[in-house]
């Protein structure tokens, strides 16, 4: 077959597909008729393996459609124009240009995100952590830092602290404030709650190999609620004895009789106002309410102030049971055990898995096939968990990517916070969805408040999400306002680790299609964010994600220096990389007649 008939024969398929989605094209919002038209051309495009056709166009010096996504039609109409065989064909009026399709995007991206900067067209999201409701140099030093959209996570606090959040981030702003996404908290499935250790504190000197001490340990003695000016090694201990800590000199002994029953001798080293620093030795275990006694007088003794709890853990290793129950009074971990029993937040969980099911704990860190359940109880065996175990704690994420749970993406909490929502935020991000219905439940709420117009962000993190990529956008493309979120934590663990790259980049195709601005979120220089230094993969990682519209941070105690990290990344990688060259085999992902498992992509 010659190239002007395989093009032209393309093309025809192209408009057919067109047709048979009319109905649900006269439902898209108008300003962005042209471009749904041009996803269900993409989207026909690639039910095509045209991987020989590209070469055959290559070798004849014409463009090889692998950046065709923008503007499919106006792509093949080029090539076939350029090959000069027949008449050319008559441009489709309802179809983007090759200019048109790329500045959809970008207005698109700049509706929703804001105004790209001119040293990046990349904005940078960063979720504001709860101490930005109380101090209010945190929104400054991030809106200084080149922070473009703030995120607030409605799973988290509350809205009086949101309300304050949102007062320091629009007081920090020089000009226009940023733009305000807010995050809906949607079905919790987490494990349930482990009972707190004692409160207790182990502090330890530095040892070499040998377990000789080559630096003790420091510990600051505070009374009250005193600051302690120096950055002690081993942290603070209170103390709420003000006058006994008034008497302390240095290089007098305090002595202790710890938790174990090991009596343990300190040195005071340095004195300031309300406390004092200690030098240790020995190994201590500090319980609360222990005595400590200085000049070796019993009559010279305070008391150790109150203590956080520990939290603790379940170690689970392979071959290990671990049973979900719907009680969620905490429980207690059983040193050496290999049945394991914790709650499960989500009720439905008990009434839709099955067996030989998959599951998935704390973020794909450990994972098992369920083997029984019943009304109160789901048990697994755990089959996939690094060597020597893992520890598992209360309040992680539960994926099940088998199992259709049947509950509603939005909850009842969601509807209340959405009333915060649809009068601070510039657009909602909507976790867990899953259908098309559950883009039109939300629009639905968002007209009730008074907020039909609103962003809304489609948070891709599961399974079905990503199946139904291109009903969703079809829907939520009948508001004016929209982006898609590649929420890759939850992603990750429910289409797997090793397919997570194809999977990401499936979407970007897809939503430039559409020419939807798409977030790259989830453990972007995370490693950074919380050690103040990035791996090598980390970087890598936020260079690649110059491909979408905007990158998410999250937080951490370096989150600044992470922040300046990522914009540097960005504004270099601006002048090297402008989305990618594909090369276009048949995509499966989408096709609900001929979807195959995951093995087979």
């Amino acid at each position: 077959m010659s190239l002007d008939r395989e093009l032209r024969d393309l093309r025809d398929a192209l408009l057919t597909a067109e047709v048979r989605r009319d109905d649900e094209l006269r439902q898209v919002h108008a300003c962005h008729r042209s471009s749904a038209r041009n996803l269900v051309h993409y989207l026909e495009l690639r039910r095509h393996d045209v991987r020989d056709l590209q070469r055959a166009l290559s070798a004849a010096g014409l463009s090889s459609l692998g950046r065709t996504e923008s503007h499919v039609l106006a792509s093949i109409d080029a090539v076939i124009g350029r090959l000069g065989v027949g008449p050319p064909p008559v441009p489709h009026a309802g179809a983007p240009s090759m200019a048109e399709g790329r500045a959809l995007l970008d207005a698109n991206a700049e509706r929703l995100l804001g105004p790209a900067r001119d040293a990046r067209p990349t904005r940078i999201m960063i979720t504001l952590p709860s101490e930005a409701a109380t101090d209010p140099a945190i929104a400054r030093a991030m809106v200084g830092s080149g922070m473009d959209v703030a995120r607030v996570n409605c799973a988290h606090d509350a809205p009086e602290a949101w309300t304050t959040m949102l007062a320091h981030l629009r007081a920090s702003a020089d000009g226009s404030a940023p733009k305000v996404a807010m995050d809906l908290g949607g079905p919790k499935l987490r494990t349930g709650p482990i009972a707190p250790g004692p409160r207790v504190r182990r502090i330890a000197p530095t040892r070499d190999a040998r377990g000789r001490v080559v630096e003790p340990a420091l510990l600051a003695l505070r009374a009250g609620t005193s600051p302690w000016v120096r950055a002690a090694h081993s942290g603070a201990l209170p103390v709420a004895d003000t006058a006994w800590m008034a008497r302390r000199v240095v290089g007098e002994e305090i002595s202790i009789i710890d938790s174990r029953g090991a009596k343990r001798a300190w040195q005071v080293v340095e004195i300031s106002d309300g406390g004092c620093l200690v030098s240790i030795e020995q190994t201590t275990y500090v319980e609360a309410g222990a005595t400590l006694v200085a000049r070796a007088s019993v009559d010279d003794a305070a008391v150790v102030g109150e203590l956080p709890e520990i939290e603790q853990a379940i170690r689970v290793r392979h071959g290990d049971h671990v049973v979900l129950t719907r009680d969620l009074d905490p429980v207690q971990p059983v040193a050496g055990a290999t049945v394991h029993r914790i709650g499960c937040t989500l009720p439905e969980v008990f009434e839709h898995a099955g067996t030989g099911e998959r599951i998935w704990l704390d973020d794909g860190k450990i994972g098992g096939t369920i083997v029984r359940v019943d009304a109160e109880e789901l048990e697994l065996r755990i089959t996939d968990v690094r060597p020597g175990g893992a520890n598992l704690k209360g309040g992680k994420g539960i994926n099940l990517p088998d199992t259709d749970l049947g509950i509603p993406a939005l909850t009842a909490k969601d509807r209340l916070d959405l009333e915060f929502v649809a009068r601070h935020a510039d657009f909602v991000n909507y976790s867990f969805v899953r259908e098309a219905q559950d883009v039109d439940e939300l629009r639905h709420e968002l007209a009730r408040l008074g907020s039909p117009d609103l962003g809304i962000v489609l948070k891709i993190e599961n399974e079905r999400a990503f199946e139904n990529l291109p009903e969703l956008l079809l829907a939520a493309l009948r508001g004016p306002t929209v982006g898609v979120m590649i929420a890759r934590g939850d992603l990750a663990v429910e289409v797997g680790f090793e397919r997570l790259a194809e999977v990401q980049e499936e979407i970007l195709w897809l939503c430039e299609a559409a020419h939807v601005p798409v977030i790259w979120a989830t453990q972007v220089l995370d490693t950074m964010a919380r050690t103040g230094r990035a791996s090598r993969a980390e970087v890598t990682d936020a260079a690649m994600a110059d491909r979408a519209e905007c990158v998410m941070l999250n937080k951490g105690p370096f989150i600044i220096e992470a922040l300046e990290a990522l914009d540097s990344i960005l504004s270099r990688m601006h002048h090297h990389q402008d989305k990618k060259r594909s090369m276009l085999r048949r995509l499966r992902s989408w096709d609900a007649a001929e979807r195959v498992s995951a093995n087979d992509r």
